[in-house]
């Protein structure tokens, strides 16, 4: 793999963690713990944006 696929492959990831932190939030007990997944999810998803964003060479996210 070269470098540069490097950051599309970090983008990917992060979704995948992302998801995997939503699908933990869904099935918490405790609703603090749940709402602390699920913002956690949230940021992964916008870093992952961002990350996706760079790697596509748009270095101005939309706002």
């Amino acid at each position: 793999m070269s470098g540069a696929d490097e950051p599309a492959k970090l983008a990917r990831q992060m979704r995948d963690k992302a998801q995997q932190l939503s699908e933990a939030a869904e099935k918490a007990k405790d609703p603090e713990e749940r709402q602390r997944l699920a913002d956690k999810a949230r940021k992964m998803r916008d870093r992952s944006e961002q990350q996706s964003g760079m790697s596509s060479g748009d270095i101005y996210p939309q706002l």
